[in-house]
Order: C-alpha cells, then structure tokens, then sequence
C-alpha cells in the first residue's frame, strides 16, 4: 500500500489550516504552521496574504482534499467508501464521515490512546490492539456499536503504554465512546452524530465533487 512519506506539515500549508496532524506537537509554538501559514512550493510565499480567486470545483477539490487528509486516507480507498456511503440510507455526506470516524483507527485516536491518527494507525499495525478480544491489525476496520477495543496484556509491558494513562487522562472522549484508563480499555456506545464530528469538514462539497 502506498504511502505519503513527504512532511505532513506541507498538507496543513496547502489547505490554509492546522489539521492537527502531527498531535500535540501541533499546539506548540514548534508548529511548523506557525511559521510559515502560506501554501508551500515555490510561489507560496509570494502570494501570501493575498485572496485565492476558487471556481466551483476548486472549492469541491479541496474539502474533498482536506477530509482525505485529516483522516490519512488515499483516494482510490476513499472513492470506496463515498461508494459505500452512496449505499446507505441517509444524507451521503454524514453517512461517509460516520463510516471515517468508525474506522478502528479514527476510534483509537478518538479514545485518547494515540496522540494522532498516523500514530494509531501504527499501533494497530503493530498489533497492540485487540477487538472484542480479537487481535486487529488492519487500522482501516469498521468498529461497531458495542464493540469493545482494549489494549493487549503484553503491550501493557511497553513503556508507552505505561505512561499512556497519565498523558490519556488530559485528553477528551465523545459521548459516543466510553474509556475506561484503569484497564486500557474502550467501548462504542453508538454512532457519532454530525454534530459530534469535526465541523469545519464540508462534506456536501465532497458529495458534489463526486456526483460532477
């Protein structure tokens, strides 16, 4: 599977925002956004400050970039799920950013385990996570309601995970999960609402970038 390996600092340039991607580094003054807010490449600098004249479809294109970023997800695999969402009973747009926020890795990170989602997917890569009491190391998996996520009895043995509930403990969980730090554990008590997930995600613009 491809992966981007270039500096994700240049993603949040590019969209004219933090998009939070690196974790808590982000909130410091060491943000590489703080320092250079202009969109990267050689004539980012340049035009600074002034106002980006977007067409349509310009717009459609980056809300659809930003989503596919701030969840770390490739086009080829997102096309599948907007698909997926077309499906579904509902408003397209909030049914494909429920099936984002469900993702085994989205839930990791949302549950404080992770300080970002590239972290939680590396994690769940490396196999420190079980489901239902299942071993998951496939990040992109859906997580159901009820579903219970705890971290494996071995992985408590790693120094991260040993300092894991103290760092957790500053980090806020939605209503729609449940954690539980004396035990490393996590449940899904029912899908997120739109209200609850990232307001600043157009998806209707996604919706109509696909449906052109």
């Amino acid at each position: 599977m491809a992966r981007y390996t270039e500096a994700v600092c240049r993603l949040c340039r590019r969209e004219g925002e933090k998009l939070f991607l690196k974790g808590e580094r982000c909130y410091t003054p060491k943000c590489s956004f703080e320092k250079r807010s202009y969109a990267p490449g050689m004539h980012g600098k340049m035009n600074a400050g002034r106002p980006a004249r977007q067409s349509d479809y310009g717009k459609q294109l980056r809300a659809k970039q930003k989503v596919r970023r701030v969840y770390g997800i490739y086009e080829r695999q997102f096309r599948r799920f907007y698909g997926q969402a077309l499906r579904m009973r509902g408003q397209t747009g909030a049914n494909l950013l429920t099936i984002l926020e469900t993702r085994l890795d989205n839930v990791v990170y949302r549950l404080g385990f992770a300080a970002s989602r590239a972290q939680a997917r590396i994690m769940v890569a490396h196999g420190h996570f079980l489901v239902n009491g299942q071993r998951a190391d496939v990040h992109s998996i859906g997580v159901k309601v009820d579903d219970v996520i705890t971290v494996k009895e071995k992985s408590r043995e790693n120094v991260f995970f040993k300092n894991l509930r103290e760092e957790a403990e500053g980090r806020t969980v939605p209503t729609w999960l449940a954690r539980d730090l004396t035990n490393l554990t996590g449940r899904m008590l029912r899908n997120p609402e739109r209200s609850e997930i990232d307001g600043n995600l157009s998806e209707q613009l996604v919706v109509e970038y696909y449906s052109r």
